[in-house]
């Protein structure tokens, strides 16, 4: 006669269908998160600064696509007009970098956000 222990037949017990549901779900995850990433490639993020002295796009990336320069917002005349638009590229920069990171945050969060009801025994905390 073979013992069988509860809650072990299908895959330990387990919610979702037992480890083949929580490998499948692991699996759709991977796929999704290779196509938000994939995404991310193409979408971009705009950032403006100086009243419109200076643009610039970036991707999901973090890639610089372009960056404007509006002649027409900047004072020549002004001796320091170089140093100002400096600060204004790094500072446009910057923003546009957190502004890319921050929005991949949210697409891959809205993949892995179920991952920590998926782990057993109180695993999902390493996720977060």
């Amino acid at each position: 006669m073979s013992k069988r222990r509860r809650g072990v037949p299908g895959g330990g017990g387990m919610p979702g269908g037992g480890m083949g549901g929580m490998m499948a779900q692991l699996q759709k995850m991977q796929q999704d998160m290779a196509e938000a990433q994939e995404a991310l490639e193409k979408e971009t993020v705009e950032v403006s600064v100086g009243g419109g002295a200076l643009t610039i796009v970036i991707t999901g990336h973090q890639r610089v696509q372009s960056i404007n320069i509006n002649p027409d917002v900047i004072d020549f005349e002004d001796e320091e007009w170089a140093t100002d638009l400096q600060d204004l590229l790094v500072s446009a920069v910057n923003q546009a970098i957190e502004q890319s990171q921050t929005m991949a945050a949210e697409r891959m969060e809205k993949i892995t956000g179920g991952l920590n009801g998926m782990l057993p025994g109180g695993l999902g905390g390493l996720m977060g």
